[in-house]
């Protein structure tokens, strides 16, 4: 099982959990889709996009469940990133708070890339 994650505002995810199902952040509407990274993006996404003050949530998706529903695109240094264009909460396996390191950078190092056991 391969495993995928976006990394959001702690209210954004409350206001999903309230109603059942998340959007998107604002890039994402933006851009039509939801935006994930693997396991070995996290870390620069969170370093690039939330250093800003706040409290963040890391998400957990399997991406085998998403089925056709995941697309893979080229990103940052032609890695392909994980998008999705069917949002909804119950797909999330998984959200915890992001801890930050003393300058204020999200620490996502060390996510699973597949779930073990």
């Amino acid at each position: 099982m391969s495993l995928i994650y976006k990394i959001l505002a702690a209210e954004a995810w409350r206001t999903a959990q309230a109603s059942g199902v998340f959007v998107g952040a604002a890039i994402d509407l933006q851009d039509g889709y939801i935006h994930f990274s693997t396991a070995h993006q996290a870390q620069e996404t969170a370093r690039r996009y939330f250093q800003a003050p706040g409290h963040l949530v890391v998400l957990t998706v399997d991406a085998d469940r998403l089925g056709g529903a995941l697309k893979w695109e080229p990103s940052r240094g032609g890695d392909l990133s994980p998008s999705l264009r069917t949002p909804s909460t119950a797909l999330v396996e998984q959200a915890a708070q992001v801890i930050r390191d003393s300058d204020g950078v999200p620490m996502l190092a060390g996510l699973p890339s597949e779930r073990v056991g």
